[in-house]
């Protein structure tokens, strides 16, 4: 037996939400669903204001951990901002 359940949300929200459902082939409903059977099946509910990393963040900073190591685009270390500014000015 199917139910409803009423959920007050931004529009917007809603709009973006039902954007990447339809981009993947699912309706609203079936990510609800989802979220309510994981919630059901771990009993729990990860919420953070610690924002994550995107695999796209992830692949930048694997680049710049690259270049680090073998010591690319890298600018040596000063003293005083005069240093520094001499330093810009012979780029």
């Amino acid at each position: 037996m199917k139910t409803v359940i009423n959920v007050k949300t931004d529009n917007e929200v809603k709009k973006n939400a039902q954007e990447i459902a339809r981009e993947l082939g699912l309706s609203l409903s079936d990510i609800v669903n989802a979220s309510l059977r994981n919630f059901i099946q771990t009993r729990a509910v990860y919420i953070s204001a610690v924002p994550q990393m995107t695999p796209e963040l992830e692949r930048l900073l694997g680049s710049i951990e690259k270049d680090i190591k073998i010591g690319k685009n890298l600018s040596p270390s000063f003293s005083s901002s005069q240093e520094a500014l001499a330093y810009l000015d012979n780029l």
